[in-house]
This record gives structure tokens, sequence and C-alpha cells, in this order.
């Protein structure tokens, strides 16, 4: 981040999410929605706790941390900020079964269960606490070994399982596309809304998340159905470029 006041980037927060929110309307408007059909998550793991203040200020109310030791610094620096109340933060990032307690109780959205096995520890810890912890679980739609989460074929056959843990309630499906490949992007979002579609025909529920979409793809993501978009570049840093045609 530049050297600068706290209220000029407080102003660059305010232009950049007017044209963000711009590109939010359109692509709902492409897929038949509205643009309050899109949450608009700010990915906030890269700035400090002024900055999330800055952008609470311009109209951010939601955030992701993909550290749990960053969730925790984050929401102790802003639980004296009045205006930072009520802030919902997510986990977004890979969550270690160590680290599972530092997160229970403290988000509103869990988006990494990315296996049977986490999701039954998250359960197992959530069930101790007394909490019924709000989740999605990880697809690895585009099948990059170098990306964690569940196959399409691995959702549906442990589905039951899942919906049968204790202290979990299963709110939809997270993916990450390929970067710098649009079309692969495209694919692999129009493949989450296809699983979605399938596992609700399966259970019955509504699975109302789709939480696909990050900075370079998000108009792409929302075309194919996203209903959360996690934005951290295009949002925080002043040195994205913001290309006319993303």
């Amino acid at each position: 981040m530049a050297e600068q006041s706290e209220s000029a980037y407080e102003a660059f927060l305010g232009e950049r999410r007017a044209r963000i929110m711009e590109r939010v309307a359109g692509a709902a408007r492409r897929s038949g929605r509205a643009t309050g059909d899109v949450l608009v998550e700010a990915v906030s793991k890269t700035v400090d706790v002024p900055a999330v203040v800055d952008a609470v200020h311009v109209g951010y109310d939601t955030f992701g941390e993909n550290r749990p030791q960053e969730l925790t610094r984050k929401l102790a620096g802003l639980a004296s900020v009045p205006e930072a109340q009520p802030v919902r933060f997510d986990m977004i990032g890979n969550l270690q079964t160590n680290k599972i307690n530092q997160v229970l109780g403290h988000v509103g959205l869990i988006h990494s269960v990315s296996s049977l096995h986490l999701a039954q520890a998250v359960s197992k810890r959530a069930v101790a606490h007394g909490l019924v912890e709000p989740i999605l679980l990880e697809i690895n739609v585009s099948g990059e070994e170098s990306k964690s989460g569940m196959s399409c074929d691995q959702a549906v056959a442990s589905l039951d399982e899942v919906l049968a843990l204790p202290g979990l309630s299963l709110q939809g499906l997270m993916t990450m596309a390929p970067r710098d490949e649009p079309d692969e992007a495209r694919r692999t979002f129009s493949g989450l809304r296809g699983l979605v579609e399938d596992l609700r025909g399966r259970s019955g529920l509504a699975l109302p998340v789709l939480s696909c979409g990050m900075s370079d793809d998000f108009q792409i993501a929302i075309e194919e159905g996203s209903t959360l978009v996690r934005l951290g570049r295009v949002v925080f840093s002043e040195d994205y470029t913001f290309d006319a045609d993303r």
C-alpha cells in the first residue's frame, strides 16, 4: 500500500468499490439475477486492521481470512472499533484440524471443508462447544493437483455422511478456478453449479451458497451462478489493474 493518509486510502477504497459493484451488477443482470443476490466478500488477509476499518466505512461488511491466527488478530483489533460491530468474518483458507478451535464460533461460514475427515473433525469440536457451524464443502472441480478439495464424485459419495454429522449446517459449495484461463474458469464455475443442483436434488436442501470467483474472474463466476465472490487484490491493492474487459 502506498504511503498516504487514511482518508485518502478510504477514498480509494470507495471509488474502487463503486467500480466493482458496477461489474457485479452487470454480471448479475446477465445471469438473470439482481445485484443483491451476490455477496461481495473482501479478502483482508494482506491488509491490517486500519484498512479493514476503512473498508467498513465504504460499505463492506463481510471479510475473508485464510489463517486462523490472523483471524484472531483481526477480531481482537476490531473489538474496540464501534463501527466494525457487527462485521462478519469467514474462514476461506485451508483449515488444519489443530486450528479448528480458533475458528469455531468466530466466523459466519467456513468455506474450506475439503474432505470428509475434516468435516468429521469440525463436527466433533462443534458438538463439544455446543455450536452448529455453517460450512461449505470445498470442491476441486478442475482436478488440479495443486488445489485441495473433494472431487465432484467424492462430494456425491460423502453427502449423506456429511449431512448426518451433528454440529454442522451445510450451506453449499466452494471452488477455485485455474488462474489466467477464462474458458477453464467458466467450465469450473459451471461444473460447480451443476454439482450443487445435483446435491440439492439428492438432499432436498436449498444449499444456497456458491462461493466462487476472485479478483480476476468474479464476473465469469457470477454469470455462472456464484452467490459469493471473494475479492482481495481488486478491493485493497492500488496496484491492481482493473482492465475494462475484466
